[in-house]
């Protein structure tokens, strides 16, 4: 069989950068589960042993780890934006989240930004999202929080989503089910929602990004 070895250090699971981009993968190692998980090892007195991300090019399999892991800090998934990946990484030892930004182009790193992680009750469903650029966060109490770059919370309805963030329009996944047996039906809407949180629009079906930042509306 054709093909060619790329050294990942043991990351041998990959998937795209979510954001449109089709030449850059990446991998993510999960030694504590999610970021949920690990802060909950952290609370407990645990030792997190933090995990490793590595961004992938396609074609040329080069493989760059623009921030290095270690003991104490976890990586949540990385986002691509504007010829930039976004990475999110939480100290759980030192109080901080921190966003770094990969330049695409020529492969230098910084910080984008810094919070204390006393800005987030618990790191449930923490996690980047485009476009702008916002770090949110779906709380197990049935909140929405945007924390950074604004801050927006507000009340979700039983069986909401978040998954998509167009400018000021928000999107939710509402599933609903009744009846049962053969009377038993499940169907999906998608509600999109202001940054106060009213329900501008709801319909029946998904919304999906293309690669070349399209939305497709599937009804």
């Amino acid at each position: 069989m054709d093909g060619r070895i790329i050294h990942t250090e043991g990351l041998t699971f990959i998937e795209p950068v979510p954001g449109g981009s089709s030449a850059w993968y990446y991998g993510l190692g999960d030694s504590h589960g999610d970021l949920y998980e690990a802060e909950e090892i952290f609370r407990d007195g645990g030792q997190v042993r933090g995990n490793d991300l590595c961004l992938i090019r396609y074609p040329e399999g080069e493989v760059y780890r623009p921030v290095p892991g270690r003991a104490g800090t976890c990586f949540g998934r990385p986002v691509f934006l504007e010829d930039q990946i976004y990475i999110l990484n939480v100290d759980f030892q030192g109080g901080r989240i921190r966003i770094f930004r990969f330049d695409c182009t020529s492969r230098e790193t910084g910080l984008q930004a810094e919070l204390s992680l006393d800005a987030v009750r618990n790191c449930y469903n923490l996690m980047l999202h485009i476009e702008p650029l916002s770090l949110t966060r779906q709380g197990n109490e049935g909140m929405f929080e945007i924390i950074w770059p604004e801050r927006v919370c507000f009340e979700m309805e039983p069986h909401e989503s978040f998954f998509l963030r167009q400018g000021d329009r928000l999107y939710f996944s509402r599933w609903h089910e009744e009846g049962k047996g053969s009377d038993y039906r499940y169907w999906e809407e998608t509600v999109i929602r202001s940054l106060r949180g009213d329900a501008i629009e709801t319909f029946p079906g998904d919304v999906r990004v293309m690669p070349n930042g399209e939305l497709w509306y599937l009804k």
